[in-house]
C-alpha cells in the first residue's frame, strides 16, 4: 500500500481484507496505538471508519508471504511475528471499486459528506498532523444514524475516513496545532460550512466525550505495543481531555488564516 508506513494489504481467515500496519513500520509502533484510539473515538462520534482489529501474523504465515517486508533504505527488514493493526476494508476490493480520488461534481454527491464536518473537529481536538484521508466506494447505507439525517434508500457513493498515524503528531505525542492541520485537500466538501454552528452536534459530543469511551479503547491495545510507553500514553489522554473545549477556537483559527477552506461562511 502507499504510505510512509508501508502497510500490506491481507486477507484474513475470517475472509476480511485488512490493511495492516506492522509493529516495526518505519512511522513508528505509537502510530498502531494513534490507529487504534483515533478509530474508536470517530464510531463513537458515527463518523464512517474502518472497522478495526488486532491481527496476529505468525511465522508460517510470513515464510509463506516473503513478499511482506518493510524497505529500510536499501535494504529490506522482515515484518516480525505477532500482533500489527488491521484496519478491514468495507467492501471486497475483488468485486468494488475503492477510490482514493472523486472529482468535485461526485463529491458533492457523496452520501455521508457531513462526516467531512465532523472529522474536522475530531482531527483538530486530537491534534492530526497530517491532511485528511479518505476512500470512496459505492455501496448501500448499512450503519445509518439518525445524526446524519435520513439513510439513503438508493447504492451511493460513500466517504470512509482512514489513516489515523499522524494523530497527536504521529510518534512525537504531542499538540502542534496548525491551520492547515486536517484538513482535506478538496475544500468543496466544506462548501455546508455557513458558521462555526455547522459543526454541530461534534462540537457538543466532543466537549462532553466521555473517559469512559477513552478507558475502553485503551484497554483494548495489546501491550506489545505498548511496550514501556504506558505512563506517556495516560499522560497524552489526559492532555487530550483538557483540550475539548478548544476544539471551537481551533476552528475559528482555520476561517481566519485559511480563508479559502470555508468558501461560505459569512
Amino acid at each position: 500500500m502507499r504510505g510512509g508506513a508501508q502497510a500490506h494489504l491481507v486477507e484474513a481467515e475470517n475472509g476480511g481484507f485488512y490493511v495492516v500496519k506492522f509493529t516495526n513500520n518505519p512511522q513508528g509502533r505509537r502510530i498502531l496505538i494513534n490507529e487504534w484510539l483515533a478509530c474508536a473515538f470517530l464510531r463513537y462520534l458515527q463518523i464512517h471508519v474502518p472497522e478495526t482489529a488486532v491481527v496476529e501474523l505468525t511465522s508460517e504465515f510470513l515464510a509463506d508471504n516473503p513478499d511482506m517486508y518493510l524497505s529500510v533504505g536499501p535494504r529490506r527488514e522482515l515484518v516480525p511475528p505477532g500482533l500489527h493493526f488491521g484496519s478491514r476494508l468495507s467492501v471486497n476490493p475483488d468485486r468494488v471499486a475503492i477510490f482514493d480520488f472523486l472529482p468535485d461534481k461526485l463529491l458533492g454527491k457523496i452520501e455521508n459528506r457531513v462526516d467531512f464536518l465532523g472529522v474536522l473537529a475530531f482531527d483538530k481536538w486530537i491534534g492530526n498532523a497530517d491532511s485528511r484521508q479518505a476512500v470512496f466506494f459505492r455501496a448501500k447505507a448499512k450503519t445509518w444514524t439518525p445524526l446524519k439525517g435520513d439513510a439513503p434508500a438508493r447504492v451511493g457513493f460513500f466517504a470512509q475516513m482512514i489513516d489515523h498515524g499522524y494523530a497527536f503528531n504521529g510518534l512525537h505525542w504531542q499538540f502542534q496545532d496548525s491551520p492547515i492541520h486536517g484538513l482535506y485537500f478538496r475544500t468543496t466538501v466544506y462548501d455546508e460550512v455557513r458558521s462555526l454552528e455547522s459543526f454541530q452536534p461534534w462540537l457538543d459530543m466532543i466537549r462532553n466525550f466521555p473517559a469512559e469511551v477513552i478507558d475502553a479503547a485503551l484497554k483494548e491495545i495489546p501491550g506489545a505495543w505498548l511496550h514501556g510507553d504506558e505512563t506517556a500514553l495516560e499522560d497524552l489522554l489526559m492532555l487530550l481531555l483538557k483540550r475539548r473545549e478548544r476544539v471551537p477556537r481551533l476552528i475559528e483559527d482555520v476561517r481566519q488564516q485559511r480563508t479559502s477552506a470555508f468558501a461560505n461562511w459569512r
